[in-house]
């Protein structure tokens, strides 16, 4: 078997590459799912994820603990964090270069990820200024894990304080719904905003942000991470003017 085919065999394929990236997601949340939790985050028939989960393992990406617990291995995980930065690295391209909307943009950079070279990414990563995390404000690999602030769900905050929106997290990104009204809302990482009221009674936050006042369940707002008053700038990645090849 030459080289190049056996670095496309090692390649995940585009449904396991989605996987990978799900577990990855509910191990960062603090979640050791189960074949049926990964199944109904997938949105798939149980059947099918175990097919997936056995294919996993046989190709020594995915380990089943006590009590048939999932998660990932040391290979898994490195090819997680590596499907993870160039899926972010794509994002930054799709939303602020050709200028797409942010479900519109993590449905395409599913598609294109795989694709990706590892030169491609690199060269991907300098035009774009080296991005410490994705668009949604999470963080693009582990050094940058490890270098930026945790913040709190938005739910902890007190109502008639100032926040900046930190993170959407991988699991809020799953909600289309969710993204798009956040986006509508422009409530972006790095935006300011004042929390008016949180009712548990009414399992409503509401906030009064850039486009005026939002309103979302305490679950949604439970996923959504938060930094008290005006965080620092430099902690919110822009995208620098692209200048063509060959300028």
């Amino acid at each position: 078997m030459n080289r190049r085919r056996a670095d496309t065999d090692r390649q995940p394929t585009e449904a396991a590459q989605a996987y990978l990236l799900t577990i990855r997601s509910m191990a960062g949340a603090g979640i050791k799912p189960r074949t049926s939790a990964l199944a109904r985050r997938m949105g798939v028939s149980i059947q099918a994820a175990s097919e997936m989960v056995t294919r996993l393992v046989d190709d020594d990406l995915l380990i089943v603990g006590s009590e048939r617990q999932l998660r990932l291995s040391a290979s898994g995980r490195r090819a997680a964090d590596v499907i993870f930065r160039r899926h972010s690295l794509l994002e930054w391209l799709l939303t602020r270069v050709i200028g797409l909307g942010w479900a519109e943009s993590d449905e395409e950079a599913m598609r294109l990820q795989g694709a990706l070279s590892p030169r491609v990414e690199e060269r991907l990563a300098e035009l774009l200024g080296h991005p410490q995390t994705c668009p949604h404000g999470n963080p693009i690999d582990a050094r940058a894990t490890k270098s930026r602030p945790t913040g709190i769900p938005l739910t902890e905050a007190h109502a008639g304080s100032e926040v900046t929106i930190y993170r959407i997290t991988e699991e809020a990104e799953e909600d289309v719904e969710l993204l798009s009204y956040l986006e509508q809302s422009g409530l972006f990482p790095g935006v300011h905003a004042t929390v008016i009221e949180i009712s548990s009674s009414r399992d409503a936050l509401t906030l009064d942000g850039p486009r005026g006042r939002s309103t979302m369940g305490l679950r949604p707002a439970s996923l959504i991470r938060v930094l008290a008053g005006h965080a620092d700038p430099t902690l919110f990645h822009r995208v620098p003017p692209i200048t063509p090849a060959g300028d």
